[in-house]
Formats: structure tokens, sequence, C-alpha cells
């Protein structure tokens, strides 16, 4: 079988109905909550959401950040973000089109990146990791929210993607990347119809700092 990626065409499509599911912003309403618990933030920060998709984790977190830029692949899911921000006056946020995997490391540092449910999209996690460990400063944070590893069911097994990650796993892989503290926490659990029935995959939050 023929596996699906789930590309930008494919978000671009789905970028004007992304805000309309109340179960997407839910997701994101507790995972800022929890990246604002967690760590200290404050107006002088530069932030970078990757994957920002259409800002949805970013606007709960603007008043308590410096800058945020918002990166994505998808240009119409940023097109959504770019009227919100607007919309709402705005002026500490900015889009930027731009696949981190493939283009060269960009000029700019950040004090915060954050990240949800991308990660597993990314198919070369090493390399992405130790790409947000080169664009933070020293003492930085990084926070990704992700699902923990599970059987295929979530996107269904031919879709082309990581099926969550084991939580153990990427602890190695982001010392590796350079990373120290690291820290997980269950943040947000969803429930998806199966062909067994009703599923919950948990959503965790990672918390790491460059040296």
């Amino acid at each position: 079988m023929n596996k699906v990626i789930l590309d930008s065409a494919h978000f671009d499509s789905k970028a004007r109905q992304w805000d309309e599911n109340p179960v997407f912003q839910d997701r994101a309403d507790k995972i800022a909550t929890a990246i604002a618990a967690a760590v200290p933030l404050n107006t002088s920060m530069h932030a970078l959401d990757y994957g920002s998709g259409s800002g949805m984790l970013s606007f709960p977190l603007r008043e308590m950040l410096g800058h945020i830029t918002l990166k994505d692949t998808s240009a119409g899911m940023l097109a959504v973000a770019e009227e919100k921000i607007a919309a709402w006056g705005v002026g500490n946020m900015a889009t930027r089109l731009m696949d981190l995997t493939a283009a060269p490391m960009p000029d700019e540092r950040y004090d915060l990146i954050y990240s949800s449910m991308t990660l597993h999209h990314i198919p070369d996690t090493d390399a992405i990791l130790k790409v947000f460990h080169d664009l933070l400063t020293p003492g930085g944070w990084l926070c990704i929210a992700d699902l923990d590893q599970e059987d295929g069911s979530f996107h269904g097994s031919h879709v082309d993607v990581h099926h969550g990650f084991d939580r153990a796993a990427l602890t190695t892989r982001a010392v590796q990347a350079g990373f120290n503290g690291i820290d997980f926490s269950t943040v947000f659990e969803i429930v998806k119809e199966t062909e067994t029935g009703a599923r919950t995959y948990p959503v965790f939050l990672m918390l790491a700092r460059r040296s």
C-alpha cells in the first residue's frame, strides 16, 4: 500500500475550517497554559512557533512574549494567521513560510521555540531537534507537544507519519541534540473513534533547555 503524505497542500485545504474545530482550540489552550506554567515567560523573549498553522497556540501567549514568529510550510494556514493578526490588531506576531528541514539555517535566534502536533510529521526527528537547538539562544527553552507512541490508529497505518513518540527514546534524542533539563507531562487527551471504538490518545509536553 502506498503511504499518504500529509503535506502543505493537505493543510492548505484544511486551513479555512481549522479554527472551527473545538478540539483543536481546546488542545491549543491547554498546551499554552502548560507552557506558561512551566516556562518563565516575559515580554523581552523572542519566540518561534514552528508548524504554527493558523497561530492557534501563539495567540494565547502573545501578551506574555516580546515577539512571536509563526513558521509553517502551509501558505494557506499562514494566510489565516495573517488575517487574524490584522483583525485582532496584534503588533508582535509575524508569519514566515519556511521548511526548516530544507532551508538554510536562518540568522535569527530565539529564546523560546514551541511546536504542537508537528514533530510526528517531520521524517528526521534528530535533524529537526538539532535545528531547534541551534536556533535557540544559550539557556533557551524548547517546548514540544505531540502524541505519545501509538499503534498507528490515530492517523491510520496508510499515512506516512511517526506514530507518536516514546518519551524515553525522545529524551535520548533531545540529549544527543544538545538539550538538558528534559521533562514530560501529559497536557491533553484526544478521543477519536476508530474501527474498534473510541480511543484515547495522550498528548505530552516535552520541556528542554539549550545549555
